[in-house]
C-alpha cells in the first residue's frame, strides 16, 4: 500500500497489514486472564485493568423548590393521578462513570500562578554619567580592579566525562514543569468529545418581574377599593397571567366591611406579586383594576364625586363628604359581598424597563433555552436586566359598564399606544398609585406559588408574602411537567336576559364547585382574592347596575381535586340583587341556575361554554347530565337558547387534555387494573378487542398535539419502556407491543427535535430528551425504593434472577411461540431448525412452565428444580430463552426495522443508543454483574444484533454522506459515543472488533468528508476515561502466540525496540486504539495524501497528550513512561513529515539578536554577524532538509505535532529512547536533529509578540521577568480541574497562542500579556530542556561510525543559545556545551570551525546579559573554550580571532547590549585564568589577559560609540575611526564598513550606506585578486574609481597587510566572487534607493563581466532589466532629483574635546533649510551640554577664538554651494554630474570696507569662500573635514556685474523655460523692468556706467558691465515678446504696462550703454600670461 512507511515492512511477521487497514485486535479479556499482572498494587497495576467502582447508579433526590412537596390531599385514589405524582416526585436514576472527569477535564483553561523570583541584580540602563568618564577607556588597572561575577565551584576540577552528565543530568531533572501542555493549550473551540451533561429537568420560569404595590389613594376617602393586576398580550389578544388581588386600604376602611369579612389568611394580605413572561414583547400591558362594594347607580354616578371633589377643598366640602361617606357606610352593612366594577388603567411594560435604564445588556434573554426557537425577534424586550423603577399613576379611567369584555379592553390597549389616544380625551378619575417594578432576585424570600405552597427559603410563616401569580404564556412552552398542578380558571364573559320575564337588573352570579348534588357538597376549592380566607366554597361576580345582559371581567381559580367523579361540577346561581332597602325584598333574588359537569367520558372538560339557564332549581342527578340535555318539565330562559358564556381553563400537570394521550393513558391503566370493559370516549372496549385498540392508540400518539406531548414526555417514554419491557396478557395471550413502542418513540423523538430544534446541544441532541435519558429514564423495578407495581396482569414485581428472569407466559403457549430470537417480533419466527434451536425451544419452554403458575402471578420455582436444569443444560441456554430486557428488545427492534421507522430511528440514533447504555447499566448494575467477568454479561444474540446494527449503521454512513452530511455527522458521533460507552460495560475485544468493522467500512471509499468521520469517530471513542488501560501500556510487545513456524519465539531484543517505535502488526494489536490513531496520523501527514485534514488529526493526538499530561492518575513518571510508549512511533512519523512542516527558521530574522537591531536596516543584522567571521541561522546554513518543499502545513498545526513529539521525548523512557537511537542510522539521526533544530525556533520566546513597547525600561523589565526568573523553579501550573460537567467550558482563547497575537493586541489588559508572556516563557523553557534531554541522549548513543552527526547536535545547540532564552535554559545549556567541547574538542577547533566562531559569539553575547547566572556561565564557558583550544595546541589563535571578532560584532549589531556587564565577564575570565593553578607555569594566562585587555580595548571604543549614541554624525565617525583601526584586519574592517552601511540605512542615508558597500566590495576584490587571478574579477579597487574617487583607500598596499592564505584570514563568506556579487547587488539597491540611478550602471558595469563569464543569462537578463529601469528614472525624474543640501560647521570650545577648533561640511537630505540644521544641532547640544552653555554664531565672517566664552559650546553653521572652476563645467553637464564626487564648496560674505556687511552698491564688496574637503561626497560618512580654505574679494563693480550675469540668466531661463511658466515669466520681468526697484538695473547703470572709471584697472569690468546691460536689454525684449504670446485677455493692460516701462528703461540706459572706452580699443594688448587668473584675483595688479 503506497500508505505503507519504510518502517514498515518488517520480516519477522509474515502478514503485512497496510495502515489504511485496522488490525485484528487482541482479545481484551483473554489477554488480561492470560497476563496477570507483575505489580501487585500501586500506580502501574491501575493501568492494568478498569477500577471496581468505575460505574454506579446514583439515586438523586430530586430538588423541590418549595418547603412542602406538591402533592394531591386526598390520596391515592387513581392510577394515573398515582403514576403522575410518582413521576414528579421520584428520585432521579443517574449513571455515574466515576473517572469521567478525568478525561472532561482537559478543556479547562490553564491558570496559573507564578511568582517571579527577583533576580540579584536589575537590568539597568547605565546613564553616561555613572560611568567615570575615561577611566576604563584608558587604563587597564581598572579592570584588574574591578570585581568579577561568582566564579563557578570545580569548574577547574578534572572530573571524568560520565560523573559530570550525570551532574548535570540531576541539575536539568530537578524542579522541572510536570505538565508540558498546561503551557499549550489545545487549539479546538468546542472540542467534539465534550459530552455536556444535560439540564435538570425542572418547573419552568420566563423572565421573572416583581411587581411591588405601595399605596393607593383617592381625592376622597369615603369608603373601601379593591383592585387587581394582570398581564395582558395585545397581539395575540390574550390575558397572560392569572389575576394578582390586593387590598391597600386602611385598617379604618376596611372596617366598614366587618359584618362580610371572615378572617383574612396570610396569603391574601400579599402586596408584591412575582410575574413571569415567557415571551417578552412590545404588547405586553400591566393592566389594573378597581372594584368598589355595589352601591345604587351606575358607575358613572358612583364615580363623580371623585371626579369633582379635590383632596384640598376637604375642609370646604366637609359636609358633602360625611354624607356621603354616611351612604357608603349603609351600602358596606348591607351589599358588602357584593362588588361592581369602578375604574381601570393600564401601564405599558416595555415603556418602563426601557426607560428604566439596563444594567447589563447582555443578560441571557430567555429563562430557559428551549424557547428561545419562538421568543421576538425584539432584542429590547429583556426584562432581566433593568433598573429597578418606582411608578407614581396617577389618572384612571371610569370603567365603562357596556364595555366590560377583554374585547373592549384589547381596543383601549391598542389605542393608549397611540399618540392621539381616545382615553385621553376622556374625563380621568385622579388618584394616585404607587408601585416598585424590578426584575425578580433569583431567590426571594416568603414567596408562594400559584398554589399557595411556600417556596423555599421561608424563614418566618407571619411575614407578608410575595404572591408568585401563574403565568398563561401567550404561545407554547415546551417543557416536561415536574411538579404537581391542578388548578381550574373559570371566567364568566357574559349574560342575556334580554328575553326573560320577571324583574332581573342588577345581576350576579354564584359559581360553586361541587362533588354532589346537596347544597352542603359545595366544595372549599375557590382560592380567596384579598383579606379573606385561603379558600371559600362560593364566588360572586361583580354587578353591572341595572343592565340585563352584562359582561364580567371576574376570574374565579379554583383548586381541582386529584381524581375526579361523574358527580364533580361547577354550579351557577344567577340573583337578581335589589339596592334599595325595601320592605319585605330580600337581598338577592335566584333568577336561574345552570351548571358543568366537569368529566366527559372521563375526561375533563374545558374551554368555551355557551350554556341555556334554568329557571327552577335543577332537578335530582342533573349533575352526570349536561344542561344542554332537555330535562323534562323544566322551564328554561329564552326556550332553552345558550345565554351564559363562560370559558373555562385548566392548568393542570394531571390532565393531559389531548384525546389521544387520554385515551393511551386510559388503555395502559385499564390493562394495569385490570378493568374491563374499559369506557373510553363514548366507546366500550372489550378485552378481546383491547389488543387492537391498545396498537392503534400507540399508533394514534402520532397525532397528538406536541405540546402535550412535551409536558407529559416522562410519562409518556416510561409507559412505552413498560410496555416492551413487560409485555402485556390480554385474554391469556402476550401481546407484543415492542415493535409498535419502538416505532412511536422513534417518531416522536424526532417530532421534538424537528420542532425543537433549538434545545439541540453540538451533537444534535435534543435537551429535553437528553434530560430524560440522563435523570429519568430507570428499568422499571430497579428503583431501590419503589413498591414493585400493579398486579399480575403486566407481570407482578420483576426479579432480576442471575439465571433467568420471571416473566409471564402462559403454559398454552405452543413450542414454537417461545422461538429463540425474541420474544417480540412475529416475523422473525419460525419452526425450529437446528437443533440448537430445537434445545433452546424446549429450555425456554419448560422455564415458562416454571416460573408461571395459572393464576397469573409469579410462582418461585423449586430451587432443587432449577438446580437440575442447571446441571443438565448449560446457563448459557437458560440466559438465552429468557424474557428479553429493554436493550435487546430495543436493539433487536432497530435491527429488524425497515422502511420509515428505520430512518426515524437512525434521524435520532443517539437517543436509542443512550437509552440501550443506560438499560445496559441498569441491568448490570441491579443484577450485581458489573462484577462479573464482561464475557458471559449478555446473550450471544444480543451481541449479534448489536454487531449487526454497527456494521448496518457505519453502512448507512458510507452511502449516505454525500446526500445528508448534517444526519451523517451527527450519527457518526452518536456511533462513537455508544461504542465509548460501550467499552466500559461489554467485551472490550468485542467492541474492538466493532471498532474495526466500523474502520474497515469506511476505508472503503478514499474520501476527504470520511476521512473527517473517521477522525471524529476516533476521537469520541479515545476520549474514554480508560483509554490507556484499553490499549495494555503495560504488555510487552511480543508476537503473539501463534501454531505457525514461522513465528520465531526467540525474538531479538533489537526486533522488540523496533516494534516500539514503529507502526508494526504487533503493535498496532496490542495497543489497538493508540494505533488506530498513529496510523491515521501517518496516513494522513503522508506527503503523497492530499488530505486537507492534517489540522483534525494534529488535534487529536494533541487532545489525547494533553488529556494524558493533566490526568491525576498518570502524574507518576513511570506511569507517564508507560503511557508515552504508546506514542514512540510518533517520533518516527514526524520525521518522515519534517519536509512539510511549517519552516519556523525562516521567521528567525525577528528572534533572537537579530530582533535587536531596528527591522528597516538595508543590510539584515544576521549579514553583519556573519561578515564577522560568524555563521548565524541565515538560510544558508540552515539544516539542508529545511530547504525542500516546505511548509504545506500550517504554523498552528505544525506546532501542536511538534509539542506532541516533545512530550513523548519528555515522558518516553530514557533507556528506550537510548536504545532505539542506537539502532538509527546517520541519515536518521540527522532527520531528528534537524527536527529538534526546528523545534528550537517553534517554541522561542517571542518577546515582541507578547507586549509590543518601544519603552525600554518596560522591555527591560520584562525581559528580566522572562529571562531571568522564569522556569521550572516553581511548581508553577495546575490545571483548575472543573466539576464534572461544569457548564462554562473554560477555554484557553485561541488567540493567547503566540501567532495569533498581534491582531488582538489591543483587547487585552496588562494583567494578561503579562500572564500570557509568563506561559510562553515558561513553555519556551520547558520545550528547550526537553531538547537539550534528546541531545543528551543522542550524544551517549555515539559511536566511531557515527561522529559525523556531532556536527549537528552541537548546530542545535548553538542554535538554541541564538533565540531569547530563560536563564534557566542557558544554565543547562551552558553545562552540556562546556560538556560536548571536552569530549570531543577536536569536533570544535578542526572540523567545525564555523561553528567555533558562532559559539564565541553566542558565548560572549550571554557575557553581556544583565542577569549574572547567566554571566557566570558564559564565561565558564568561554574560558573552558580557551583553554581546550590552548591544551590541543599550546596556543589558542583561533578562539582568540573567533572572540575578537564576535566582539566587533556584537559592538556593532546590538543595540541594548551593557558593556559594564561584558567588562565583570572579561574579569571573570581572568580571574579563571589567575586561579587555574594547572596551567600557571604556561604562558597561557598571558595570553589570556593580552587577548582581555584587547578586547576591552575595543569594548572602550563601544563606551563612547555608547555615549555618541544620539549622535548619528559622531557614532559614524567612531565606526569610522575604528573602522580604519582595523585596516589591516580585513575581515574585521569589513565588518565595520557593514555596520556603518547598517546604520546609515537606518537613518536613510542611502547614498552613504551604498558607498560602504561599494568600499566593502573594494576591499573583497583587492584580496581576491591577490587570492586568485581571474581576468573577469575587478582588478583591487582601481576598478571602483568611477564609482567613487575615494575608494582608492581601500587599497592593500601597505607593509602590515595581511596575507590572505593566513589560517583564519579572509575567512568570511563574503570573501568569495559570490560574497562580492551579493555586495555589489546590495549596492546597486543602495544607490537605486538613493535615486542616484547613473551610480547604478557603474556598479553594474563591474558585475556584468562576472556574470558574463559565468554565463549567467538569468542574472544577466535581471541586471539589463534594472538597468533599464534606472535609466527610465533618469528620463522621467529629470528635474526632479534632488540629492543634499550642505552646510560648513565649524565647532568651538573645550566642551567639544577633541572635535574643537575643527570645521566640517556636513551633507544634510535635500532641501534642508538653514534654520532646520541650526535647530537640530542647538537641541542636540543644547540636550548634551545644557541650554545656556550653547550659542550659535549667527554670522559666517572668520571666527577669532579669543572672543569667545571659553565655557560655552559654539558652533557657527553656513549654507554652502558645490563650486566648479569653469573648465570642470565641460564634464559636469547633468544635476548628478554637479552632484557627486564633490570635494569643493563655496560661500559668500558681503562686507564693506567700513565693517558694516551691507552699503550702498558703489561700497558693497563681496568675499567668496572656497572649501576643499578630505574626501569627496558622497562619501561613507555624512561630515567630512575641511582641509584647505583660499578667499577671493569681489569689487563692487565685479559684484554688480555677477548681479548682472545672473539676472540675464534668469531671463533666459523663464524665456526659454518649456513648457513655458507665465507666473514665473511675469515675476522675473517685473523684477528687471519694474519702475519702483530699487538697486534695480538702472540704478546699478547710473552708478557704475556714467563716468568712465578714473581708475585704468577698472575699465575692463566697466566694459564687460556695459556689455552685460546689452545682452540685459536684449533679453527683456524677448521675455515681452514671449509674455505677449501667453497672456489672455484679461491681462492686456498689464502688458501694456510693462512695456512702457521696458521703453523707459531701454531709453534710460541708451547713452549709458553706447559710452565706450576709447582705450580699450587699442589694437595691441598683451594680457595673454594672466587670461586664466584674471577672473581669480580680481584685485591683482597688470600693467597696460
Amino acid at each position: 500500500s503506497k500508505h505503507l512507511p519504510k518502517s514498515e515492512i518488517c520480516s519477522f511477521f509474515l502478514e503485512v497489514v497496510p495502515l489504511t487497514e485496522a488490525v485484528e485486535p487482541v482479545d481484551f479479556e483473554e489477554y488480561l486472564i492470560t497476563h496477570p499482572p507483575i505489580v501487585e498494587s500501586g500506580p502501574l497495576r491501575d493501568l492494568i485493568e478498569f477500577p471496581p467502582d468505575d460505574i454506579e447508579v446514583i439515586h438523586t433526590p430530586r430538588e423541590c423548590r418549595t418547603v412542602a412537596q406538591a402533592v394531591p390531599e386526598e390520596g391515592d385514589t387513581d392510577a394515573h393521578v398515582r403514576d403522575c405524582v410518582r413521576s414528579y416526585t421520584e428520585d432521579w436514576a443517574v449513571v455515574n462513570r466515576n473517572c469521567k472527569m478525568f478525561c472532561l477535564h482537559r478543556t479547562t483553561a490553564v491558570l496559573c500562578v507564578c511568582c517571579l523570583l527577583q533576580d540579584d541584580l536589575k537590568r539597568r540602563s547605565m546613564s553616561i554619567d555613572d560611568t567615570p568618564r575615561g577611566s576604563w577607556a584608558c587604563s587597564i588597572f581598572d579592570l584588574k580592579n574591578s570585581l568579577p561575577d561568582a566564579l563557578l565551584p570545580h569548574l577547574l576540577d578534572r572530573a571524568p566525562n560520565e560523573e559530570i552528565d550525570r551532574h548535570n543530568e540531576e541539575h536539568r531533572k530537578a524542579n522541572r514543569h510536570r505538565e508540558l501542555f498546561a503551557l499549550h493549550p489545545a487549539l479546538d473551540e468546542e472540542p467534539i468529545e465534550r459530552h455536556c451533561v444535560p439540564e435538570v429537568p425542572k418547573e419552568h420560569f420566563g423572565q421573572r418581574l416583581l411587581v411591588k404595590c405601595l399605596s393607593l389613594k383617592f381625592e376622597i376617602e369615603i369608603e373601601p377599593i379593591f383592585a387587581s393586576l394582570a398581564l395582558y398580550d395585545v397581539k395575540e389578544k390574550k390575558k397572560i397571567s392569572e389575576n394578582f388581588f390586593f387590598d391597600l386600604n386602611s385598617e379604618q376602611t376596611k372596617g366598614m366591611l366587618r359584618p362580610h369579612i371572615q378572617t383574612a389568611a396570610i396569603s391574601t394580605l400579599a402586596r408584591s406579586a412575582i410575574f413571569s413572561i415567557s415571551y417578552p414583547s412590545q404588547d405586553v400591558f400591566l393592566v389594573i383594576k378597581l372594584e368598589k362594594v355595589l352601591q345604587q347607580g351606575d358607575i358613572g354616578e358612583c364615580a363623580e364625586p371623585y371626579m369633582v371633589f379635590k383632596e384640598s377643598d376637604a375642609a370646604k366640602n366637609k359636609e358633602k363628604l360625611e354624607k356621603l361617606r354616611g351612604q357608603s357606610e349603609q351600602f358596606c352593612q348591607r351589599l358588602g359581598r357584593y362588588r361592581m366594577p369602578f375604574a381601570w388603567t393600564a401601564i405599558h411594560l416595555m415603556n418602563i424597563v426601557n426607560s428604566a435604564g439596563s444594567l447589563e445588556r447582555d443578560t441571557d434573554i430567555m429563562g430557559r433555552r428551549s424557547l428561545e426557537r419562538t421568543t421576538s425577534g425584539d432584542e429590547s424586550c429583556s426584562l432581566t436586566g433593568f433598573r429597578p423603577a418606582t411608578l407614581t399613576i396617577t389618572n384612571f379611567f371610569k370603567q365603562e359598564g357596556d364595555r366590560l369584555s377583554d374585547e373592549d379592553l384589547y381596543k383601549f390597549l391598542a389605542d393608549m399606544r397611540r399618540p392621539s389616544s381616545v382615553l385621553r380625551r376622556l374625563r380621568p378619575i385622579t388618584g394616585t398609585l404607587k408601585l416598585d417594578i424590578s426584575p425578580a432576585p433569583e431567590n426571594p424570600h416568603y414567596c408562594l406559588t400559584p398554589d399557595l405552597l411556600q417556596v423555599k427559603p421561608y424563614p418566618d410563616s407571619r411575614v407578608r408574602p410575595t404572591r408568585e401569580i401563574l403565568e398563561f404564556p401567550a404561545r407554547d412552552v415546551y417543557v416536561p411537567n415536574t411538579t404537581f398542578r391542578n388548578l381550574l380558571y373559570v371566567n364568566p364573559q357574559s349574560l342575556n336576559f334580554a328575553n326573560r320575564q320577571g324583574s332581573a337588573r342588577n345581576i350576579t352570579v354564584k359559581v360553586q364547585f361541587m362533588n354532589g348534588e346537596d347544597p352542603s357538597n359545595a366544595m372549599p376549592v375557590i382560592f380567596g382574592k384579598s383579606s379573606c380566607g385561603d379558600f371559600a366554597k362560593e364566588a360572586y361576580t361583580a354587578v353591572v347596575y341595572h343592565n340585563r345582559s352584562p359582561d364580567f371581567h371576574d376570574e374565579i381559580k379554583i383548586k381541582l381535586p386529584a381524581s375526579l367523579s361523574d358527580h364533580h361540577h361547577i354550579l351557577f346561581t344567577f340573583y337578581h340583587v335589589s339596592c334599595q332597602q325595601k320592605q319585605n325584598t330580600p337581598l338577592e333574588t335566584p333568577v336561574g341556575y345552570t351548571w358543568i359537569p366537569m368529566l366527559q367520558n372521563g375526561r375533563l372538560r374545558t374551554g368555551h361554554f355557551c350554556l341555556p339557564v334554568s329557571l327552577e332549581k335543577p332537578p335530582q342527578s342533573y349533575s352526570v347530565l349536561s344542561p344542554d340535555v332537555p330535562l323534562p318539565g323544566m322551564k328554561w330562559v329564552d326556550n332553552h337558547r345558550g345565554v351564559f358564556n363562560v370559558e373555562v381553563v385548566s392548568v393542570s400537570s394531571i390532565h393531559t387534555q389531548d384525546q389521544y394521550l387520554d385515551k393511551f393513558f386510559a388503555l395502559v391503566h385499564a390493562l394495569d387494573e385490570h378493568m374491563f370493559p374499559v369506557r373510553i370516549g363514548d366507546m366500550r372496549i372489550m378485552e378481546n378487542n383491547l389488543e387492537g385498540e391498545l396498537k392503534s392508540s400507540i399508533a394514534a400518539l402520532n397525532s397528538s398535539q406536541l405540546e402535550p406531548v412535551v409536558r407529559f414526555l416522562h410519562l409518556l417514554l416510561d409507559k412505552l419502556v413498560l410496555l416492551v419491557v413487560r409485555p402485556p396478557v390480554i385474554a391469556g395471550q402476550i401481546v407484543n407491543l415492542g415493535q409498535a413502542s419502538f416505532e412511536v418513540m422513534a417518531s416522536i423523538v424526532n417530532r421534538l427535535h424537528k420542532y425543537l430544534d433549538t434545545s439541540q446541544d453540538m451533537h444534535g441532541r435534543n435537551g429535553l430528551l437528553s434530560s430524560y435519558i440522563h435523570y429519568v429514564f430507570r428499568l422499571p423495578s430497579t428503583d431501590p425504593n419503589s413498591p414493585s407495581p400493579g398486579p399480575g396482569g403486566l407481570g407482578g414485581s420483576v426479579h432480576y434472577a442471575t439465571m433467568a428472569r420471571s416473566a409471564v407466559r402462559p403454559a398454552s403457549l405452543n413450542l414454537n411461540r417461545s422461538r429463540s430470537l425474541s420474544n417480540s417480533n412475529p416475523d422473525i419466527s419460525g419452526t425450529p431448525t437446528s437443533p440448537d434451536d430445537e434445545v433452546r425451544a424446549i429450555i425456554g419452554y419448560f422455564s415458562w412452565c416454571l416460573t408461571f403458575s395459572l393464576s397469573g402471578f409469579v410462582a418461585s420455582p423449586s430451587p432443587d428444580l432449577l438446580l437440575s436444569i442447571t446441571t443438565s443444560f448449560s446457563l448459557r441456554f437458560l440466559l438465552c430463552c429468557s424474557a428479553q430486557l429493554f436493550h435487546e428488545e430495543l436493539a433487536l427492534q432497530w435491527v429488524v426495522s425497515s422502511g420509515s421507522v428505520r430512518e426515524g430511528a437512525l434521524q435520532q440514533a443517539w437517543f436509542f443508543f443512550e437509552l440501550m447504555v443506560k438499560s445496559i447499566i441498569h441491568h448490570l448494575y441491579f443484577t450485581e454483574r458489573l462484577e462479573s467477568p464482561r464475557k458471559n454479561r449478555f446473550p450471544e444474540r444480543f451481541m449479534d444484533d448489536i454487531t449487526a446494527l454497527v456494521s448496518t449503521i457505519a453502512g448507512d454512513i458510507v452511502s449516505r454522506f454525500q446526500k445528508d452530511l448534517e444526519l451523517v455527522e451527527r450519527l457518526n458521533t452518536s456511533l462513537a459515543f455508544f461504542l465509548n460507552d460501550l467499552l466500559s460495560v461489554m467485551d472490550r475485544g468485542f467492541v474492538f472488533t466493532l471498532i474495526r468493522a466500523y474502520w474497515k467500512q469506511l476505508y472503503a471509499l478514499q474520501n476527504p468528508t470520511l476521512e473527517s468521520l473517521r477522525l471524529d469517530f476516533l476521537r469520541i471513542v479515545c476520549s474514554h476515561e480508560h483509554y490507556v488501560t484499553l490499549n495494555l501500556p503495560c504488555s510487552l510487545l511480543t508476537p503473539p502466540a501463534s501454531p505457525s513456524p514461522s513465528v520465531s519465539s526467540a525474538t531479538s531484543q533489537d526486533q522488540k525496540i523496533a516494534n516500539m517505535f514503529e507502526l508494526s502488526v504487533p503493535f498496532r494489536e496490542q495497543h489497538f486504539l493508540a494505533g488506530l490513531v498513529l496510523s491515521e496520523l501517518s496516513v494522513i501527514l503522508d506527503p503523497d495524501n492530499e488530505g486537507v485534514r492534517q489540522m483534525k488529526v494534529v488535534s487529536v493526538v494533541h487532545n489525547l497528550l494533553s488529556s494524558h499530561d493533566s490526568d491525576p492518575r498518570y502524574a507518576d513518571p513511570e506511569v507517564k513512561a508507560r503511557v508515552a510508549m504508546l506514542y514512540l512511533p510518533l517520533i518516527g512519523i514526524v520525521m518522515e513529515t519534517l519536509t512539510q512542516l511549517h519552516d519556523f527558521t525562516a521567521a528567525m530574522g525577528s528572534s533572537g539578536e537579530e530582533a535587536e537591531g531596528e527591522g528597516n536596516s538595508l543590510i539584515s543584522q544576521t549579514v553583519a554577524m556573519a561578515i564577522a567571521g560568524t555563521s548565524t541561522p541565515t538560510p544558508m546554513s540552515r539544516p539542508s532538509s529545511f530547504l525542500l518543499n516546505h511548509g504545506t502545513f500550517s504554523a498552528e498545526s505544525s506546532r501542536s505535532l511538534l509539542i506532541c513529539l516533545l512530550w513523548v521525548l519528555k515522558n518516553a523512557d530514557e533507556l528506550v529512547l537510548q536504545k532505539w537511537f542506537t539502532d538509527l542510522s546517520v541519515s536518521q539521526l540527522n532527520r531528528l536533529l534537524d527536527l529538534l533544530y526546528l523545534c528550537v525556533s517553534c517554541f522561542e520566546y517571542k518577546v515582541t509578540s507578547a507586549i509590543n513597547t518601544k519603552s525600554k525600561d518596560m522591555k527591560a523589565k520584562l525581559e528580566e521577568a522572562i529571562l531571568g526568573s522564569i522556569g521550572a523553579r516553581q511548581e508553577m501550573v495546575r490545571r483548575s480541574r472543573g466539576q464534572l460537567g461544569s457548564q462554562e467550558n473554560l477555554r484557553w482563547r485561541k488567540d493567547m497562542t503566540h501567532w495569533r497575537q498581534n491582531s488582538e493586541k489591543m483587547d487585552k489588559t496588562r494583567a494578561e500579556l503579562e500572564h500570557e508572556a509568563l506561559i510562553d516563557g515558561n513553555l519556551a523553557t520547558e520545550a528547550n530542556v526537553i531538547i537539550l534531554d534528546t541531545l543528551e541522549i543522542i550524544v551517549q548513543v555515539l559511536t566511531e561510525s557515527k561522529e559525523s552527526i556531532l556536527g549537528g547536535v552541537l548546530k542545535v545547540l548553538l542554535h538554541s543559545m541564538a533565540c531569547n532564552q530563560s536563564a534557566l535554559y542557558l544554565q543547562h545549556c551552558f553545562a552540556t556545551q562546556r560538556a560536548l567541547v571536552s569530549k570531543f574538542p577536536e569536533l570544535l577547533f578542526e572540523e567545525e570551525t564555523e561553528q567555533c566562531a558562532d559559539l564565541c559569539l553566542r558565548l560572549l553575547r550571554s557575557c553581556s546579559s544583565s542577569i549574572s547566572t547567566i554571566r557566570a556561565h558564559a564565561s565558564a564557558s568561554l574560558y573552558l573554550l580557551m583553554r581546550q583550544n590552548f591544551e590541543i595546541g599550546n596556543n589558542f589563535a583561533r578562539v582568540k580571532m573567533q572572540v575578537t571578532m564576535s566582539l566587533s560584532s556584537l559592538v556593532g549589531t546590538s543595540q541594548n547590549f551593557n558593556e559594564e556587564f561584558l567588562r565583570r565577564s572579561l574579569k571573570t575570565i581572568l580571574t579563571y585564568a589567575e586561579e587555574d593553578l594547572e596551567l600557571r607555569e604556561t604562558t597561557f594566562p598571558d595570553q589570556v589577559q593580552d587577548l582581555v585587555f584587547n578586547l576591552h580595548m575595543i569594548l572602550s571604543d563601544t563606551v563612547k560609540m555608547k555615549e555618541h549614541q544620539e549622535d548619528p554624525e559622531m557614532l559614524i565617525d567612531l565606526m569610522y575611526r575604528i573602522a580604519k583601526g582595523y585596516q589591516t584586519s580585513p575581515d574585521l574592517r569589513l565588518t565595520w564598513l557593514q555596520n556603518m552601511a547598517g546604520k546609515h540605512s537606518e537613518r536613510n542615508n542611502h547614498a552613504e550606506a551604498a558607498q560602504c558597500l561599494v568600499h566593502s566590495a573594494a576591499l573583497v576584490a583587492e584580496y581576491l585578486s591577490m587570492l586568485e587571478d581571474r581576468k573577469y574579477l575587478p582588478v583591487g579597487c582601481v576598478t571602483f574609481q568611477n564609482i567613487s574617487s575615494n575608494v582608492l583607500e581601500e587599497s592593500a598596499v601597505s607593509d602590515d597587510v595581511v596575507s590572505p592564505d593566513e589560517e583564519g584570514i579572509c575567512s568570511g563568506k563574503y570573501f568569495t566572487e559570490i560574497g562580492l556579487v551579493g555586495l555589489l547587488e546590495q549596492a546597486a539597491a543602495s544607490f537605486s534607493m538613493a535615486g542616484m540611478y547613473e551610480a547604478v550602471n557603474e556598479v553594474y558595469k563591474v558585475l556584468i563581466p562576472i556574470h558574463e563569464a559565468n554565463r549567467d543569462a538569468k542574472k544577466l537578463a535581471t541586471i539589463h532589466g534594472k538597468l533599464q529601469e534606472a535609466f527610465g528614472k533618469i528620463v522621467h525624474q529629470d528635474g526632479k532629483r534632488m540629492f543634499g543640501t550642505y552646510f560648513r560647521i565649524g565647532i568651538y570650545g573645550s566642551k567639544f574635546g577633541d572635535l574643537d577648533e575643527q570645521e566640517f561640511v556636513y551633507k544634510e537630505p535635500a532641501i534642508t533649510k538653514l534654520a532646520e540644521i541650526s535647530h537640530r544641532l542647538e537641541g542636540f547640544y543644547g540636550e548634551r551640554f545644557g541650554e545656556d552653555q550653547v550659542e550659535v554664531i549667527k554670522d559666517s565672517n572668520p571666527v577669532d577664538k579669543c572672543k569667545l566664552d571659553p565655557n560655552k559650546a559654539c558652533i557657527q553653521i553656513t549654507y554652502v554651494e558645490p563650486y566648479f572652476d569653469t573648465y570642470e563645467m565641460k564634464d559636469r553637464i547633468t544635476y548628478f554630474d554637479k552632484n557627486y564626487n564633490l570635494r569643493r564648496f563655496v560661500y559668500c560674505t558681503p562686507f564693506t570696507l567700513d565693517g558694516r556687511a551691507h552699503g550702498d552698491l558703489h561700497e558693497q564688496f563681496k568675499r567668496k569662500t572656497i572649501l576643499t574637503t578630505s574626501h569627496a561626497f558622497p562619501y561613507i560618512k555624512t561630515r567630512i573635514n575641511i582641509i584647505h580654505k583660499e578667499e577671493v574679494i569681489s569689487t563692487p563693480i565685479e559684484v554688480a556685474i555677477e548681479d548682472m550675469q545672473k539676472k540675464t540668466q534668469e531671463l533666459a531661463f523663464a524665456t526659454h523655460q518649456d513648457p513655458a511658466d507665465a507666473k514665473m515669466l511675469q515675476m522675473v520681468l517685473q523684477g528687471s523692468v519694474g519702475t519702483t526697484v530699487n538697486q534695480g538695473p538702472l540704478e546699478v547703470a547710473q552708478v557704475f556706467l556714467s563716468d568712465i572709471p578714473s581708475d585704468p584697472k577698472l575699465y575692463r569690468h566697466h566694459n564687460k558691465l556695459r556689455l552685460c546691460f546689452k545682452d540685459f536689454t536684449k533679453r527683456c525684449e524677448d521675455a515681452l515678446r514671449k509674455n505677449k504670446s501667453l497672456i489672455g485677455p484679461d491681462q492686456k493692460e498689464y502688458q501694456r504696462e510693462l512695456e512702457r516701462n521696458y521703453h523707459r528703461l531701454k531709453e534710460a540706459l541708451q547713452p549709458l550703454i553706447n559710452r565706450k572706452i576709447p582705450q580699450l580699443y587699442k589694437p595691441v594688448l598683451q594680457v595673454n600670461s594672466h587670461r586664466d587668473s584674471f577672473s581669480r584675483m580680481s584685485l591683482r595688479r597688470f600693467d597696460i
